[in-house]
C-alpha cells in the first residue's frame, strides 16, 4: 500500500483520533467520538483513501 500522508499530517490525525475517542469516556460520553477510529488509522497506517481519490499527497518527495 503506498503511503501518502505526511509527518505533520499523520501527527495532527493521531492526536484528533485519540481526542475524539477519549470523548466516548470523558465529557459527553455519546457514541459519536468513536469516529474519531478513522483518523486514528489513517494516522497510524500513513495512508488516506480520500487523498487517493482526490490527487492529494502530503509525503515530501522522494
Amino acid at each position: 500500500m503506498p503511503v501518502n500522508v505526511g509527518t505533520i499530517d499523520r501527527i495532527l490525525r493521531v492526536v484528533v483520533g485519540l481526542a475524539l475517542i477519549a470523548l466516548v469516556f470523558v465529557g459527553p460520553k455519546t457514541p459519536w467520538g468513536w469516529i474519531g477510529v478513522i483518523p486514528l488509522l489513517t494516522g497510524l497506517v500513513r495512508f488516506c483513501p480520500a487523498y487517493t481519490l482526490l490527487g492529494l499527497n502530503t509525503c515530501a518527495k522522494k
